[in-house]
């Protein structure tokens, strides 16, 4: 079983781990050699704001287990997901790559770029330093998540100038309305509205109902966590919300495609 652990400790524990496995990874390559052979990478990242051109926007997530609900589906073919959800109308991936929460790996990333070139593809993990950004590039990530909670203004500002300068999406994750002046300061455009309550690990669709309308006019709102059903979906599109990333209520029943499908209300 992944670790379930307590919700006020969740960002700090993750964010400590993701800084071992930064150093743990300048031992077999520096920043130096990652920053080389970005370089010669070709295709480098695609626009990931250029994936939401659908009626339903959804960016389909390869989640195999979460802190808040341990395993989830822990066995399934990350190929078979990501295939799944490509012949089932999602608009881009989301590939969990964190190893020791939610039991992802940098190889599904790899693995599913190679067999779905034209995907659009969001690495998500928890980037706490400008290695993890090169090593997207590199590995075929379009974008990547920098959680405002988690890093606070300074360091997602550096993080963020140091992902567009790569020439790398950005999403910023925001759960409440200072983060949002944050992402709005900094300038984020593609800008996540998580709707899990940090303190208690709650969800409410309140917090995007609460948020939009404090988003910049140059947005794009995406939201987060907890979206169920087709009527989420148009009550947050009628609202002003571009894409929906959802994760948990796709691949828990073992068919994500299907489950795609049902959520977009496209039926049988």
């Amino acid at each position: 079983m992944s670790p379930v652990i307590a919700a006020n400790n969740v960002l700090h524990k993750i964010g400590e781990t993701a800084k071992q496995r930064v150093l743990e990874a300048q031992k077999l390559r520096s920043l130096a050699q990652i920053q080389d052979e970005w370089r010669g990478v070709q295709p480098k990242p695609k626009d990931f704001a250029k994936a939401f051109v659908h009626d339903w926007n959804v960016i389909a997530e390869v989640k195999k287990a979460s802190p808040s609900q341990g395993d989830i589906a822990a066995d399934i073919d990350h190929m078979l997901v990501a295939q799944d959800y490509l012949n089932n109308g999602a608009a881009a991936l989301s590939v969990l790559t964190e190893p020791l929460f939610f039991k992802g790996k940098i190889d599904y990333l790899v693995d599913i770029r190679k067999s779905f070139k034209d995907a659009y593809i969001l690495q998500k993990d928890f980037v706490v330093d400008i290695y993890q950004i090169y090593e997207a590039a590199l590995i075929g990530a379009d974008s990547i998540l920098l959680i405002v909670a988690m890093l606070g203004e300074k360091q997602t500002k550096s993080l963020y100038e140091a992902a567009r300068q790569i020439g790398i999406s950005v999403l910023m994750e925001v759960h409440d309305r200072n983060e949002l002046e944050i992402a709005k300061r900094i300038g984020a455009t593609l800008i996540g509205v998580n709707n899990r309550n940090l303190k208690d690990m709650s969800i409410s669709l309140d917090n995007s109902r609460d948020l939009i309308d404090h988003m910049p006019a140059n947005a794009i709102p995406i939201t987060e966590s907890g979206l169920t059903s087709h009527a989420d979906l148009v009550e947050l599109k009628a609202l002003g919300y571009k894409a929906f990333l959802v994760g948990t209520q796709l691949m828990q029943g073992g068919q994500p495609g299907k489950a795609l499908k049902e959520l977009c209300g496209y039926g049988d």
